[in-house]
């Protein structure tokens, strides 16, 4: 039987780059070789596009690798390796965009590999443009009747009144990833401030009313009609918020928070968090995988926190985690997201 032949996308020019690789790496480690000829094609920071020898280390853009681009032309079905003046052509079945953050999780990498007309793991290109937009994923999941908090949108053109503001408040960017440029803001003196740091990220500001209740986490794997949800986990913080990806060593812990995978809640909670978790992935259109984060109120009702359509894969992320206690680890992950892909099936 002939071995799938898949592309892994990784890095990429958004500040998300490093989880990117990170992420990319764990992949590698769970990729069946016997299964899969595997292509490693990185993006550096700048966006040059390169096709490595081996999977990708903290190094990897020193390392053996060659020019390529992915031909938008559908006839080509894969990449071109570009050197002394010539090409050649690489086919691709199917490829894996491990890419977080602007122009990897936004739609844009998505619509590229829709005009190469090669199959590719996970959200299309309106989902992942509708769900990296929080005020937009806001704006449909409220339309179907799922809780969202309380926001206000902050443009170039648009202010908003600090007095108006029921501190405390979240103030982020509202299309970026792993809180940065996330602040939290108890005082209208803080206000100005966090607008700066978000705005470093995006033109775009979205400013949330805290939600007084747990960080619960649930990663979602299939299609509209098949799905398959993790096990719930829920963020336990000492202090601060989740900033995990901004950390110096994550692999060894995080400063502030610990995850308790299966979350410590009751059985009910468990069950209402996991049914909203499938509505709000079916209402916005996800395919492949997505981790659904909300927040569990006191009162046992939940608040949609933000969906993640490419979440992170590394030795520390909560989606992998979550799938492996309810019994599918990475491996199994990645080659049900392939069957997904080319079949239309879990496998």
């Amino acid at each position: 039987m002939d071995k799938v032949r898949i592309g892994i996308l990784f890095g990429g020019g958004s500040e998300e780059h490093p989880v990117s690789v990170k992420s990319a790496r764990e992949v590698a480690k769970n990729l069946d070789t016997d299964k899969y000829e595997v292509f490693y094609i990185g993006i550096t920071k700048s966006g040059a596009w390169k096709l490595c020898e081996d999977a990708p280390d903290a190094d990897w853009e020193t390392g053996r690798c060659r020019p390529v681009a992915l031909s938008p032309d559908s006839s080509v079905h894969g990449l071109l390796i570009l050197e002394d003046g010539k090409y050649e052509t690489i086919r691709l079945d199917v490829v894996f965009p491990v890419l977080h953050g602007r122009l990897g999780e936004d739609g844009a990498m998505q619509g590229l590999l829709e005009l190469s007309g090669i199959p590719y793991v996970g959200c299309d290109v309106q989902t992942s443009a509708l769900c990296m937009d929080k005020s937009l994923t806001y704006l449909v999941v409220g339309s179907a009747g799922i809780a969202t908090p309380n926001y206000w949108i902050v443009t170039p053109d648009r202010d908003v009144d600090p007095d108006r503001l029921p501190y405390p408040v979240f103030v982020k960017p509202a299309r970026s990833g792993s809180s940065f440029g996330v602040s939290k803001v108890t005082t209208k003196e803080e206000l100005p401030g966090a607008l700066t740091a978000a705005r470093q990220y995006d033109s775009k500001v979205l400013i949330e009313e805290a939600v007084v209740a747990s960080e619960i986490g649930c990663a979602v794997l299939g299609d509209g009609t098949e799905l398959i949800v993790g096990e719930v986990d829920r963020v336990a913080l000492s202090h601060g918020f989740f900033r995990i990806h901004q950390e110096s060593s994550p692999e060894t812990g995080s400063e502030n928070s610990t995850f308790i995978v299966p979350a410590d809640i009751p059985a009910k909670a468990r069950s209402l968090v996991q049914e909203t978790a499938k509505l709000v992935y079916r209402t916005l259109g996800c395919r492949g995988l997505s981790r659904v984060d909300l927040f569990l109120k006191e009162d046992g009702s939940v608040v949609l926190n933000e969906v993640n359509t490419l979440p992170g894969l590394t030795s520390y992320s909560r989606y992998p985690r979550m799938m492996a206690a309810a019994g599918l680890p990475l491996s199994e992950v990645i080659d049900r997201l392939v069957a997904l892909t080319m079949t239309g099936r879990l496998g």
